[in-house]
């Protein structure tokens, strides 16, 4: 039942409804936090011996994988003139500039100019190292204050090395603000996007959960006719192991992570998992990469799931399409408008967007994030029932296969 205000008989506005032009910071001038670890790369992308140009908020980052096995983050920016290092040679573990040959250490320091002799003078450091990780097949940055990068976890994906599931990965550009992908995904009243792939799905609010970091929705899903893609069927179990049912699903975002679990019914584990990262890569951050792990179970059948496999990535690319097709046009209007005119009455989504807000920084008008703004928020868990402008630079670029 929706809610509506009391001097508004008739207007259909919940309660919590916010007016677009209220005092509220306008969301897609928010940039990401960047004392986070961020995947910047599939590790499959940074092969020995070669150097993988990408970028977070702006700044252009040089990866590099060096004879050990073990991979380096560097500014992408030599010292000495700014060419950038991802057109370098990796020489061991050392990164060489392809203009003058200066290397670079996995730190950033350098560690020879070929030309000099000892005593002449030396640059006095060279350019920013990140902290780097890898882990579930993707490279991971710390793109914020270093000292920080030790006490930062990184996200915790239980289903990925499970032999009960087999991991597809996505990595694509997406011309929006991260925000809207949040959106995208945990609103799942969009499903008239996806009718010709899935027929007609009722998507049915249960509850969700909201605190100072995360918000968190669980749907039911139940088929209420027209045509089913039948990869549709085959990536919630059904057809390879499974028989047609209704569908719980829990979407999380967990700043600045997003999650996404599908257990049909009278079932003990999901039948998929999704985890995704969505990275600004311009300083505007209106382009943001996204990143996705899709951990689908093992049916009962050995076998079954190598042979349905490219089924499901072609499904599952054609809805991520459509998805990008919607987002896209809302960061089209933001642009042709110059602000947020969005009419939003959906309480969930009115929640996550005070999460992005005052978990992310504030953008200054060249577009830089400013990290002097970050507020550490006391946790305030609530519950809640399911409720009856030009356009962006082209930013840096990335050189990964």
């Amino acid at each position: 039942m929706t809610e509506t205000d009391s001097d508004g008989a008739g207007s259909g506005r919940p309660s919590n409804y916010r007016h677009p032009g209220s005092h509220e910071a306008d969301l897609r001038r928010v940039g990401a936090n960047p004392d986070f670890w961020y995947p910047v790369a599939l590790s499959g992308d940074v092969r020995g011996g070669r150097v993988c140009a990408t970028a977070f908020a702006g700044e252009r980052i040089a990866l590099y994988r060096g004879a050990s096995g073990g991979v380096y983050a560097l500014e992408d920016r030599c010292a000495h003139r700014q060419v950038p290092l991802s057109m370098g040679v990796v020489q061991g573990e050392t990164l060489r500039c392809c203009y003058h040959a200066w290397a670079y250490r996995g730190d950033g320091r350098i560690s020879q100019i070929p030309y000099l002799s000892k005593g002449d003078a030396r640059p006095p450091r060279g350019v920013r190292g990140y902290p780097v990780r890898e882990a579930y097949g993707l490279v991971f940055v710390f793109p914020g204050d270093p000292e920080k990068a030790a006490v930062t976890a990184l996200p915790e994906l239980p289903a990925f090395g499970s032999p009960k599931y087999r991991t597809m990965a996505f990595s694509r550009t997406v011309r929006c603000h991260y925000s809207f992908m949040h959106e995208n995904l945990l609103d799942m009243n969009h499903q008239f996007l996806h009718r010709g792939v899935v027929g007609r799905l009722h998507p049915e609010l249960l509850e969700y959960r909201t605190d100072a970091r995360s918000v968190e929705a669980t749907y039911l899903f139940t088929h209420a006719g027209g045509k089913r893609n039948r990869s549709a069927g085959l990536l919630a179990s059904q057809g390879i192991g499974g028989s047609a049912s209704r569908d719980v699903m829990t979407i999380r975002t967990a700043y600045p992570y997003q999650t996404l679990d599908l257990v049909p019914e009278n079932a003990d584990h999901p039948a998929f998992c999704l985890w995704a990262a969505y990275v600004p890569e311009d300083a505007e951050q209106r382009t943001c990469h996204a990143y996705g792990l899709l951990m689908i179970q093992k049916p009962r059948v050995p076998g079954a799931l190598h042979l349905v496999w490219p089924f499901i990535r072609r499904f599952t690319e054609r809805v991520f399409a459509e998805d990008r097709m919607a987002v896209e046009a809302e960061q089209r209007a933001w642009e042709e408008q110059g602000e947020d005119r969005n009419h939003e009455v959906f309480p969930l989504i009115l929640d996550l967007r005070e999460v992005l807000r005052a978990n992310g920084v504030p953008l200054t008008p060249g577009g830089a994030a400013d990290t002097t703004a970050l507020d550490p928020t006391a946790s305030d868990d609530r519950t809640g029932p399911a409720p009856g402008h030009s356009a962006s630079p082209a930013g840096p670029g990335r050189s990964c296969p």
